[in-house]
């Protein structure tokens, strides 16, 4: 069976978003797919990208940089036993699902420490090792979030402009230069805006993709896609 990680970040399990991560738990197992979820609220994970990342003695303690320490520290095995863990399950999975609610144009801040914690040199890039030949390379990705502005304001002509210029460092800033390839995002739009009917309607949608879902084929990573 396929292995999916969930990377959640929502405070409330009753909310949209939780009703989002519950689905696919449930659709993904049915189909016999060994499913993990990191709550990251839940599991009170540290954003923040410090020196109590490293394990032991610093690499170089006269001036900390924290990229070096943190390259050195997992070729050593000296990282924190918390980010050896996600990395354990990232390494395991065969599709990485990211649950969250859209801040200010972009992730919340504790799953983009999760990134930065997560995605260290050496574990899942190395230059020249990045994009096509990233070290996470045989691995999918999928994006799925709700918004508090509306499809038309996210419009190419929208007052937000092309929702696919937010995705832009998210997606291929950070997943594609890991070399993980995308599946198109999964977006509802303005969630608190509409009826209850509608918001069931995002539900069962979401529940009705993830039946093909290992069907489909990843995008093209190429700026073509979010600029065209």
């Amino acid at each position: 069976g396929r292995k999916v990680l969930i990377v959640y970040a929502h405070q409330e399990p009753r909310s949209l978003n939780g009703s989002l991560k519950s689905i696919a738990v449930e659709e993904l197992s049915k189909q016999g797919c060994s499913v993990t979820v990191s709550d990251l609220y839940a599991m009170q994970f540290e954003p923040r990208a410090t020196r109590s990342d490293i394990v032991g003695c610093l690499h170089n303690p006269e001036e900390f940089n924290y990229g070096v320490e943190m390259w050195e520290a997992y070729k050593r095995g000296d990282l924190s036993s918390d980010l050896i863990e996600e990395q354990k399950k990232v390494q395991e999975a065969d599709l990485l699902i990211f649950q969250f609610p859209l801040y200010w144009f972009s992730m919340p801040a504790i799953m983009k420490g999760w990134m930065d914690r997560v995605l260290v040199q050496g574990f899942a890039h190395e230059f020249p090792n990045c994009y096509d030949s990233g070290l996470l390379k045989d691995k999918l990705a999928l994006f799925s979030f709700t918004t508090g502005g509306s499809e038309e304001m996210y419009a190419k002509g929208g007052i937000n402009g092309d929702i696919r210029y937010l995705l832009w460092p998210m997606q291929h800033g950070i997943m594609h230069f890991c070399g993980i390839k995308l599946l198109a995002p999964h977006i509802c739009f303005a969630p608190e805006y509409v009826s209850e009917e509608k918001r069931k309607e995002m539900l069962i949608a979401w529940a009705q993709r993830l039946k093909t879902l290992w069907k489909e084929e990843p995008i093209n990573c190429s700026p073509e896609w979010y600029f065209k």
